[in-house]
């Protein structure tokens, strides 16, 4: 449960954090032309340097899209000139890059709304349909990004930005037996063990393909899900959505470690890119050690997962009604920090070490040997560690009128089995949080590296 740290270049400054664009040489900026490496079906949607913005401008001007006109004239009359290449807000101008070593929504930083969705296989569909399928997904979620407009846009978005948008895509343990894979599928795929916890949903659970949407407007994210549904086509259909959001930027007057549903801050130990040992406990080695051979237990990663990682998903209710009848007292003592800025109740601020040997006046350890600081702690679990990147989420009340809310949380990891497992099963004995949560579902999807340009995600694994 926790907000990564930014990367030196993603560290945002007054008065607006700097974008993709202003950061990387060559990367187009919100607007700039960007291939979809499938071709240029008919029509200005598709047509590669249309953006959604451009096409804002060619609705209100032939009258094709209500409120086009008011927004252009509003536009217009802040002496901004043409209205499709008005500047965009701080906001609307964020640019996240498709192509690169990792997929994307793994580093870059948390977006304020976000969509997770699973989808298995049609009946009957294969190897080739998959490959299709992840072909045409990638090359929408690169125009998409980019700010251009989707082969069959909705006009949802047509007068924003990328606004951060990032689209990530896993496979399921299942994918691999529907496509005839099996000797390719990752031993650290194997299911996850059972926990106490646990009350899993299993039509919410699992999934052939995962789909990961994340964005900084909701019309975006939505616009981003919508295409995605669009051009699964006959290949794959919807197995389970969630929708989640988090802070949105320039909500604090400064960057800051969010904060969950229960009012903590979360996400203090989150591993840092700038760490040492950060790329080896996050991704999968540029050269993996492993055949793809299942027969061979413990051969590690499949050499086409080179650059990918391997993301848990859990959708975490928050019993907030028990929750919001403790004290303040009573909550830190469950946390083992502060509500009101993070840090340890040993002392100091958010980063501080927490003094896990400390006595109060009574002769009691100040931290208590149940709280959820102290068992979380890598150093408490022989080192394990995971990039946690969730959102929350609420999704109204239950039968009896209580809030169906709490985090759709997320990890990344080089290794489940070295790094999720090891810390929910010391928190599943004995986490003074335990009572307040419950896992109602789960998924561990193989993330592979991102996507060559003129490539697609999954290449090396469906072509190989």
């Amino acid at each position: 449960m926790a907000e990564p740290a930014r990367t030196t270049s993603q560290q945002p400054k007054d008065p607006r954090p700097p974008t993709a664009a202003d950061a990387a040489p060559g990367v187009p900026r919100p607007g700039a032309s960007r291939s979809g490496g499938t071709g240029d079906p008919a029509g200005p949607a598709s047509q590669p340097g249309v953006t959604r913005r451009r096409l804002l401008g060619t609705a209100g001007a032939t009258g094709l899209a209500l409120g086009a006109v008011g927004t252009a004239a509003g536009y217009a009359a802040a002496g901004s000139g043409d209205p499709a290449t008005a500047p965009l807000t701080s906001v609307g101008a964020e640019t996240a890059v498709f192509h690169g070593k990792h997929q994307p929504g793994i580093l870059d930083p948390m977006q304020s709304r976000g969509h997770l969705m699973a989808f298995d296989l049609a009946p009957g569909a294969g190897r080739k349909e998959a490959a299709a399928l992840l072909r045409r997904w990638s090359a929408t979620a690169e125009r998409l990004m980019a700010g251009e407009a989707s082969a069959s846009d909705t006009g949802v978005a047509l007068d924003a930005g990328p606004s951060a948008l990032t689209v990530t895509f896993g496979l399921g343990h299942s994918f691999f037996a529907r496509t005839g894979l099996e000797n390719q599928r990752p031993v650290a795929l194997d299911p996850l063990p059972d926990f106490s916890s646990d009350r899993l949903d299993k039509a919410r659970s699992d999934g052939d393909l995962w789909v990961q949407i994340g964005a900084n407007d909701g019309l975006v994210a939505f616009h981003a899900l919508r295409a995605l549904q669009k051009e699964a086509g006959s290949a794959a259909r919807p197995r389970w959505e969630m929708t989640g959001f988090n802070r949105s930027p320039g909500a604090t007057a400064r960057p800051m470690t969010a904060r969950n549903l229960m009012g903590q801050v979360d996400g203090t130990r989150n591993p840092k890119p700038s760490d040492p040992d950060f790329q080896q406990r996050i991704f999968v080695p540029d050269e993996p050690s492993g055949t793809g051979t299942a027969e061979v237990p413990g051969d590690g990663s499949p050499r086409w997962m080179a650059g990918g990682s391997y993301a848990v998903v859990r959708r975490i209710r928050m019993l907030l009604d028990p929750w919001e009848k403790l004290s303040v007292t009573e909550q830190e003592a469950v946390m083992g920090r502060h509500r009101s800025d993070g840090s340890p109740l040993t002392g100091g601020g958010e980063t501080t070490e927490p003094d896990l040997e400390k006595l109060g006046p009574d002769g009691t350890l100040v931290i208590p040997i149940d709280a959820h600081a102290r068992i979380s702690r890598p150093d408490q679990n022989g080192g394990a560690a995971m990039l946690r990147r969730p959102f929350s989420y609420h999704d109204g009340s239950d039968g009896k009128g209580a809030p169906d809310a709490g985090l759709l949380f997320i990890c990344w990891q080089a290794d489940p089995v070295r790094g999720f497992v090891p810390v929910q099963r010391k928190l599943d004995r004995g986490d003074a949080l335990s009572p307040f949560v419950r896992h109602e579902a789960s998924g561990l999807f193989a993330v592979p590296g991102g996507a060559e340009r003129g490539g697609y995600v999954g290449q090396a694994l469906l072509e190989g």
